[in-house]
């Protein structure tokens, strides 16, 4: 019976440079919040609704790239006798806080805008429009800070989105700046405030339905269960495979366990480290442990997490 364990050495080259993104974070953080303040302030001297439910998303966007730029320092914390895996998964954590946090500030956006909708008051729309250009600039700026490591973090890709999703809100306040400010109908303030908080909420349900995946320990989205299964029955000797399972241990790091049954296991030392770098390099699994077994267990000795075995068929390798 055979075990491998494989550490972090081989999939360093996925993770974003660390410096990189603590730039990133610490730009992100003090422009927003610059802008938040100036946006509340305006909103509030130009009666805007637009302007105040944009600062208040601009706020829970501080407070997301706070928590995940926290997370990722957690995440490079040493591993103890207690904290075995290290403080990976608070960076899961983070993100599902953030998203809770998200839908939390946008009710409270939503309640606004219906009182504002019920008493509307005048808007200036020329201040509308300069602090929303305004905002154009600092999200599409923030938004580009992580761009180049959105796709391989669901942190930093949640931190681009919302910037991005900032950035073209930002420019629906312009245009409907420009309409209230030509044609006088105060009622397209508080119209556009809810077409931000819909394209707010539709863009981030995504985001919220893998967040809650991963706190789940579901498999990762990008990667395909049985395609792993089927590649750990086509390794040499493998006749079956049993308790597999994937699950991801941070938002960038996977893990697997498996059980392959490999009778006449042979050189398993060689088997074990050509599959722990094929598992790498095909799926992203950073971390697996294996265990090899001679014979299959008997039906229902599984353990806790019992599940049909699944047997080689004649098949071309």
């Amino acid at each position: 019976m055979g075990h491998d364990h494989h550490g972090h050495d081989h999939h360093h080259h996925h993770h974003a440079p660390p410096a990189e993104f603590s730039r990133a974070f610490s730009w992100g953080i003090v422009l927003n919040l610059l802008f938040v303040a100036g946006e509340t302030a305006g909103g509030l001297w130009a009666n805007s609704s637009a302007l105040l439910s944009d600062a208040g998303h601009n706020l829970s966007d501080v407070l997301s790239l706070a928590l995940a730029w926290g997370a990722m320092w957690l995440a490079k914390r040493r591993t103890t006798e207690r904290y075995t895996y290290g403080y990976k998964g608070a960076t899961i954590q983070a993100a599902l806080l953030n998203a809770a946090l998200l839908y939390l500030a946008l009710g409270f956006i939503l309640w606004d805008t219906l009182d504002h909708l019920r008493h509307p008051t005048p808007v200036n729309g020329t201040v509308v429009m300069a602090l929303a250009g305004l905002g154009i600039l600092v999200n599409g700026f923030t938004a580009w800070l992580f761009s180049s490591g959105q796709k391989g973090d669901v942190n930093v890709r949640g931190a681009y989105l919302h910037m991005l999703t900032d950035m073209l809100v930002s420019v629906g306040v312009v245009a409907g700046g420009a309409l209230v400010y030509f044609t006088g109908w105060q009622w397209l303030d508080p119209a556009i405030s809810f077409v931000i908080l819909g394209v707010v909420g539709y863009s981030s349900w995504g985001l919220l339905r893998e967040t809650v995946q991963m706190a789940l320990q579901a498999a990762p989205e990008s990667i395909d269960v049985t395609a792993v299964r089927q590649f750990l029955l086509t390794r040499p000797g493998v006749v079956s495979v049993h308790d597999l399972h994937v699950w991801p241990l941070s938002t960038q790091d996977t893990a697997l366990t498996a059980h392959l049954v490999r009778p006449n296991s042979g050189n398993s030392n060689q088997f074990l480290g050509e599959l722990q770098h094929a598992l790498v390099h095909e799926f992203n699994i950073s971390h697996c442990t294996v265990q090899l077994e001679d014979v299959a267990p008997a039906m229902g000795a599984h353990g806790c997490c019992d599940e049909p075995q699944t047997q080689k068929l004649h098949q071309e390798v």
